[in-house]
């Protein structure tokens, strides 16, 4: 059969068309920027498979859901797909799938860095050295400005899933305690799982590495924000509205929070008058924490291999609505 592929990514057609290795037929529509919904209807409607948006960009909302009648599955080019309806597209018996664990060590990587980049104030004292300040009197005047140790903390994760195992694996090559709590029992050597009180009330770090649904939008709002221990830090590499930001600033603005790391937030991109641009102790990436050649290596090679077994007749992986696609004709 001419399989028909619609792409919502920022992947040219060279690539795309490589992804099937000359196994199958297929034509390529992709969906240009800036963003149009009709032009993600238009593109959507005939395709028996989209490649949907890894930027969150391209919305496959119920008014594109509706009009899909051949769709065999809905591939996102990302872990978070909360882009898509996939609730509707189980109602539309339309499989949705994700790249589950393509960039967790690229965002493991991201996130300890942001931990020492954070308690041994790096980018701080960078900033203070080029501005031509040397001297140690000029520099630590009071424990405040000391740096502290990995290993003598307490990290918190929220979330042991692919990511927050891999900084598990990491944190625990430091000798840090690790704590972490999820939604569903899992066992980590040399972790305790404990619930979300807890983890608050004792860690000198927090993580966020949780997916973004009903139950964690807004999951750290200002009374458990205020529930962390004080003087620790809060990291957030997974969505940014599982954060309350405006929380997280009076957080760090009264001295509560010692400093934050992150690489997403409530409004991307972050707002050119939001204050955590001018806050010292934070830091910020633009949502490209997961960004390394491996992983986008590994990318390329989980949507392809999807896309070839449902055209190939075989199921896909990493299905998260449940759905199991129709044979192909």
């Amino acid at each position: 059969m001419l399989a028909r592929v619609a792409c919502l990514s920022p992947f040219d057609e060279r690539t795309v068309r490589a992804m099937f290795k000359g196994r199958h037929e297929v034509e390529i529509e992709a969906v240009p920027d800036p963003p149009a919904q009709p032009a993600v209807v238009a593109a959507c409607a005939e395709a028996h498979l989209v490649i949907a948006d890894k930027r969150h960009k391209h919305q496959i909302d119920r008014t594109v859901l509706e009009e899909m009648h051949r769709c065999m599955l809905i591939q996102q080019a990302a872990v978070g797909f909360d882009s898509i309806d996939h609730r509707f597209a189980a109602e539309r018996g339309i499989p949705v799938a994700n790249a589950a664990g393509y960039n967790k060590d690229s965002v493991a990587d991201w996130t300890v860095m942001a931990m020492i980049a954070l308690i041994r104030r790096s980018f701080w004292l960078d900033r203070q050295l080029r501005a031509g300040r040397w001297s140690v009197d000029d520099l630590l005047r009071g424990e405040d400005t000391m740096g502290r140790e990995l290993g003598a903390m307490t990290v918190g994760i929220i979330g042991l899933g692919n990511v927050g195992s891999s900084v598990a694996r990491r944190v625990a090559a430091f000798g840090s305690r690790i704590l972490f709590t999820d939604s569903v029992p899992r066992t980590f050597a040399g972790a305790t799982m404990v619930d979300l009180e807890t983890l608050l009330h004792e860690s000198d770090i927090v993580c966020v590495h949780t997916p973004l649904d009903v139950d964690t939008n807004s999951l750290l709002g200002s009374e458990r924000v205020a529930q962390m221990k004080q003087g620790s830090y809060l990291i957030n590499a997974a969505r940014g509205a599982i954060i309350d930001e405006s929380a997280l600033v009076d957080a760090l603005r009264s001295g509560h929070l010692a400093g934050a790391g992150l690489d997403v937030f409530q409004v991307e991109p972050l707002p050119k008058a939001s204050p955590l641009r001018s806050m010292e102790n934070v830091v910020l990436a633009p949502h490209r924490g997961g960004a390394t050649l491996e992983a986008e290596a590994r990318l390329l090679g989980v949507v392809g291999e999807n896309l070839l077994r449902v055209l190939d007749g075989l199921p896909p992986i990493n299905v998260v609505n449940g759905v199991t696609p129709a044979k192909v004709p």
